[in-house]
């Protein structure tokens, strides 16, 4: 359990310096360049995520578990990760509405992503991961707006073809995730079989 709270102590704590360290992330910056930044953001968040994956791996030889699921919980999930596949799209397909409404479509996947997986799951492990994703997003996603408030951030309009587009890769991403990914991966099959 300890390797998997370093690991989101470490990938969490270095995602969320815009959010708690503004001052320090732009001191570094200024020192030391943006790419000794980016070289550093990227060490801990590897080396961080290496640890969540271990130590998750590690807790599930031994579960804790906290609760009990009801099925109807799987589907909810799935639903709720097809939504967060379409939004993962939208951070990446240019001129698509749902990025022009919603300005940070990413983080708002990790937050439905974390809140499926805390929905269908019921371990200790399950809810330190998940949680913890979920309690980050939602301060990145506050402090993100924040931001572009500040900054007065007009994001470009989306077009129906965009949008479309993002559609359709965020159901493809989910289908291939939910239908094979997910159980090549982590060994656990979304659907049952």
């Amino acid at each position: 359990m300890s390797a998997l709270i370093l690991g989101l102590l470490m990938f969490l704590g270095m995602h969320s310096a815009r959010i708690l360290a503004e001052g320090w992330r732009s001191q570094v910056i200024a020192q030391r360049g943006p790419l000794a930044w980016k070289g550093l953001y990227t060490v801990v968040s590897l080396v961080g995520f290496g640890l969540i994956v271990w130590g998750f791996g590690q807790t599930r030889l031994a579960p804790q578990v906290l609760w009990a699921t009801p099925v109807w919980t799987r589907h909810l999930a799935s639903l709720l990760v097809l939504l967060a596949m379409v939004l993962l799209a939208a951070a990446y397909v240019p001129r698509n509405g749902i990025k022009a409404r919603l300005h940070h479509p990413m983080v708002l996947s990790v937050n439905l992503w974390a809140l499926a997986h805390l929905l269908a799951n019921n371990t200790l492990a399950d809810l330190l991961l998940f949680g913890s994703f979920l309690l980050w997003a939602v301060l990145d996603f506050r402090a993100a707006r924040q931001r572009d408030r500040a900054a007065g951030t007009v994001y470009p309009a989306g077009t129906l073809a965009g949008t479309g587009l993002t559609v359709v890769v965020g159901l493809a991403a989910w289908a291939g995730v939910a239908f094979w990914a997910h159980a090549w991966l982590f060994g656990v099959r979304p659907f049952g079989g």
